[in-house]
């Protein structure tokens, strides 16, 4: 009690002298150069982390002591940070912003750096700069923001991933994505998790602060083995120390609607069609009704996104973030559905007076997925539309389908579209939580040297089912019915573990005019994955294949970084790093990757140093080599294994019955790095006081042994081997121009603009024999494993093979009627050229953004020009042959067929690659924001639309497909949405 008493008498005592010696501190903000007053600044006192904001006249008042510091921000304004000095009034002028900073921070590899001191090829995209929209993965954000950077989504299905080349990518057959890097963890590039269509989608891009994209070699060969197709870093939000408590609340709500269909025959015109063109016989196939089959399976779908991040500190010490987010994502294709939870929590202590940082991250995510059959969609182009929906009985749960003499399902009939839909349950449930501890020591009495030690993780488990009833048409046993159906089970597990250890040092010698920075370290990161899958029927009674896999592969790097620069004008950046893959040999495991890059601030000469127009200009100069030995299949593809029987694969037939083998599988002892060499050269520019802003770059890439399946030589129990076998080139020119347009305290107005020219070419290939190349891709609809891409020397990868189609005189083209290109008097294989690809010249990107008072506008467009694609829902559907009915059933017509006339399908003929360059406008989006609502709190309400407009000749469904053939994709929906951006 006496103890108590004693705190009493001393709390009387403390508390008014603490009191009497905060003062109320009052002024004025207003703006540099017009003196306007300056409404909705920040005013925070970073010691007691007290915030408000200045009033509509500027008027702003707080409680501080002397010697705090108050700091004053507010969008496209510098910060200023006053001390008080026990003043009676702090009045503050602001001096308006760049939208582009010099100074402004860049994560790269392995550290930071700004863009005044920057010698590689990096672009750094901040929140502020981010596409709007219902974005339910990180690269949405970016697409069309960075030059020489390409996204393609897969289509319209939620949830789905994305097709991601920087610089036209640099490999074949190897992974040629960009390495991920998220806060300081490389993911397992280009793997796969098991029951989700996008292994980013663990991120909410609501958690996102920042995306560097790092595009050269001086940029990215800190990473080595990985970064021939470029780096892209996430950076996720933090709290931050002074930063009082703060509450951000989005939700919207969103509504997707099928844009338009594949122009096929309605039922009138297929019934006029049939009346005129077939035998009476096939012609009394039809039936009386009149059914738009992609009407059936296609709907208008809801979609719910909403976040909430809350952020400050424990104490003085302990800067923290929590975050919570949900997504619900309907599909325009029925039954499809994208759930999302995502949780993340961050901790930023600093101890031992500052010398130690910690940066501890851990987020986590649950998703569940609805995936639709996405052969619904080709069935609906395909089905006969005089047929019904309904049978009008039980059978096959009611869906009317195609039936033989017998009355049992035709085997090689078009499937009811919507049947495949509503009557397959194909489910996954995917659990991942990734986190890191970070630890940054400044070592006591050298505080110039640091040590890092960064410890991570990444843990994913995906499982899912598959079924079909055995009533279902799809999996229908004639002879045994109720030993029908599917079942498909399967669950996967992946473990990604990190290590690096780092030492850096960073000093600036005054005496000589220099700063260095030296980064040295290690790095140890193992991938190792569990699969496991089992097919059966509905009932389980059979089990029709098993497949189990445990495989692991290890990566060790020790690397070093060397900054220098004098005098703030000349800057050298040397990079090696030493990387050893497991899925080499040890003769071939290990390989050297360097990089030097030389920079010279032109603006610090003193001929431009106070120069009132020039702000920025830099020219770089860059060259290294970086590596990539992610092949995507086996681990260990050197070593001489053997493998058992999977799913229906390696059955051999015996009596009757087939047997499960064990079987040696092909290896090649001697494969090795893929290895690209890179020399960047670029000029950056500002202007205005970096009201205007760009870069020019110019790259010359070289990719060497490039690791490519091609068919094995005989004898052998495999007919493919991956090896290496040749070389490829990728060179170009990259433009960025941006500019505050407008800049004043009402009214802002900034624009973005990018342009990339890529020009691809294989120069080598080896064992191709005298024609030197190789097909590739996927096989097209139609035919047997009919291959329409060829990977050639001196074309782009990737290229259409085909022939050259011969018109009349009316330009009409005629059947079965080509050049001859060599000239024997025979159309043949040797009659087939290298015709265009799918990969655009050139691709563009323009964005705006429009501020006035409290509104906003801005909208992103991008452009695809030199782009073609082969058409093939036209050369499958789009003739006569569909009208013969000679299997015993009738199917639709593309109405290409009108235009060319053609009975028979023309698979290889060049008239069907058609030129797909477009004009698309991604998103444009309205809002408005009211602000100091409730004392503190800022409300944005926003409307958007995605996926606007395109703009294209080309005669497909949608001209943006990655893979250069239209095939039934998954239509993009246009997407409109209303949302709320709530901070407190």
């Amino acid at each position: 009690m006496k103890l108590l008493n004693k705190i009493y008498v001393v709390c009387l005592l403390v508390i008014p002298i603490w009191v009497a010696a905060q003062t109320t501190v009052t002024g004025v903000v207003t703006e540099d150069g017009t003196g306007f007053s300056l409404p909705d600044v920040t005013v925070t006192n970073q010691n007691t982390l007290e915030e408000t904001f200045t009033d509509l006249d500027g008027n702003y008042s707080i409680q501080a002591s002397e010697g705090d510091v108050l700091v004053f921000a507010l969008d496209n304004f510098n910060d200023m940070r006053i001390t008080y000095n026990n003043q009676s009034a702090v009045n503050v002028t602001m001096g308006a912003s760049s939208s582009f900073q010099l100074n402004e921070v860049v994560v790269i590899g392995y550290g930071t750096t700004t863009h005044k001191d920057a010698t590689g090829s990096v672009v750094a995209v901040t929140e502020k700069d981010f596409n709007d929209g219902l974005n339910t993965a990180p690269e949405q954000l970016l697409t069309g923001k960075v030059s020489g950077l390409q996204i393609t989504t897969g289509g319209g299905q939620p949830g789905t991933g994305s097709l991601i080349r920087i610089r036209g990518g640099s490999s074949l057959n190897a992974v040629s994505d960009p390495l991920f890097v998220v806060d300081g963890i490389p993911m397992d590039n280009g793997a796969s998790v098991a029951g989700t269509s996008n292994p980013l989608n663990y991120i909410n891009p609501s958690d996102i602060e920042s995306i560097s994209v790092l595009k050269d070699a001086s940029a990215t060969a800190i990473y080595g083995a990985r970064a021939s197709n470029g780096v892209i870093i996430i950076t996720t939000k933090k709290g931050k120390k002074g930063r009082s408590l703060g509450i951000s609340f989005n939700s919207s709500v969103s509504l997707s609607d099928r844009i338009n269909q594949v122009d096929v025959l309605s039922a009138d015109q297929f019934r006029q069609v049939m009346t005129e063109r077939a035998n009476p016989d096939v012609a009394a196939m039809m039936g009386d009704a009149n059914t738009n089959w992609q009407d059936q399976i296609f709907k208008k779908a809801l979609g719910y996104d909403s976040n909430i991040g809350i952020n400050g500190m424990i104490g003085n010490s302990l800067p923290f973030r929590v975050s919570l987010g949900y997504t619900n994502q309907d599909g325009i294709l029925k039954t499809s559905n994208f759930e999302r939870t995502t949780a993340s929590v961050s901790l930023t202590p600093s101890l031992l007076d500052d010398h130690l940082s910690i940066d501890i991250n851990a987020r986590g995510s649950y998703e569940e997925n609805q995936f639709a059959d996405g052969g619904a969609i080709g069935a609906a182009i395909r089905m006969d539309p005089t047929q019904p929906i309904y049978s009008g009985n039980d059978d096959f749960g009611g869906y009317w389908e195609w039936l033989n003499n017998q009355g049992d399902p035709n085997p090689n009939a078009t499937r009811n579209p919507l049947a495949l839909l509503m009557l397959k349950d194909n489910h996954s449930y995917v659990n991942r939580s990734v986190g890191n501890i970070k630890f940054d020591y400044k070592i006591h009495g050298f505080e110039d040297l640091k040590a890092v030690l960064n410890l991570g993780y990444d843990y994913a488990e995906g499982k899912g089912s598959e079924t079909v009833p055995t009533f279902a048409r799809m999996n229908y046993d004639v002879n045994n019915p109720e030993e029908g159906g599917f079942s498909r089970q399967y669950k996967q597990i992946r473990r990604n573990q990190l290590f690096d250890f780092y030492l850096n040092y960073n000093k600036d010698i005054a005496s000589i005019r220099s700063k260095v920075d030296v980064t040295a370290g290690y790095s140890y990161q193992s991938f190792d994955y569990d699969n496991y899958e089992i097919n059966q029927n509905f009932i389980k009674s059979d089990t029709i294949g098993l497949y189990q896999d445990i495989n692991t592969r290890v990566l060790i790097g020790f690397f070093g970084r060397l900054n220098y620069t004098f005098n703030d004008k000349y800057l050298l950046t040397a990079t090696v790093r030493r990387d050893g893959s497991s899925r080499f040999s040890p003769d071939t495991r290990w390989g050297w990757f360097p990089s030097v890059a030389l920079a010279w601030n032109i603006a610090e000469e003193n001929f431009l140093k106070d120069s009132q127009t020039v702000s920025n200009m830099k020219l770089r100069l860059g060259w290294g080599i970086t590596g990539q030995e992610n092949l995507g299949g086996s681990p260990y593809p050197y070593l001489p294994i053997y493998l058992s029987s999977t799913n229906q694969y390696g059955y051999y037939p015996i009596g009757g019955s087939f047997i499960p083998t064990l079987r040696p599988n092909i290896y090649d002892p001697l494969l090795k790095w893929e290895e690209q060499t890179t020399w960047n050269l670029g000029l950056d520019f500002g202007f205005f006081n970096n009201r205007l802003w760009g870069s020019v770059e110019f790259y010359h890439k070289e990719t060497e042994d490039m690791l490519q399946t091609i068919a094995a030589p005989l004898p052998n129990l495999n007919n493919l081997i991956t090896t290496n076998i040749g070389t490829m080139q990728n060179r170009g020119v990259e433009i960025n121009v941006g500019g505050d347009i407008i800049k004043t305290t009402d009214l802002t107005w900034t624009v973005n603009a990018n342009a990339t020219y890529n020009e691809n070419e294989i120069t080598k290939i080896s064992g191709a024999g005298e024609r030197e190349f190789y097909l590739a891709g996927d096989a097209i609809s139609g035919g047997v494993g009919n291959q329409l891409l060829v990977n050639m020397v001196g074309v782009p990868a990737y290229s259409f093979y085909v022939y050259e189609q011969v018109y009349d005189a009316n330009g009409n083209p005629i059947q079965g009627a080509y050049v001859d290109q060599n000239g024997d008097g025979i159309i043949n294989d040797l009659d087939l050229r290298p015709f265009h690809s799918g990969r655009p010249d050139w691709y563009l990107g323009f964005s705006s953004n429009l501020n006035y008072k409290n509104w906003d506008f801005g909208f992103s467009m991008r452009a695809n020009l030199g782009n073609y694609l082969y058409n093939n829902i036209a050369s499958d559907a789009g003739t006569y042959a569909a009208i013969r009915g000679t299997n015993g059933y009738l199917v639709n017509i593309q109405s290409d067929a009108l235009n060319s006339g053609f009975e028979n399908n023309e698979y290889f003929s060049d008239y069907y690659i058609q030129n797909a360059s477009f004009l698309k406008m991604d998103y444009m989006t309205l809002g408005y924001t009211f602000r100091q609502v409730f004392g503190k709190t800022n409300m944005r309400f926003y409307g958007t639309v995605q996926n606007v407009f395109t703009i294209t000749d080309y005669e497909g469904l949608d001209p943006e497909i990655g893979s250069g053939l239209d095939n039934n994709i998954y239509p993009r929906p246009r997407i409109y949405t209303f949302g709320v951006n709530v901070n407190f």
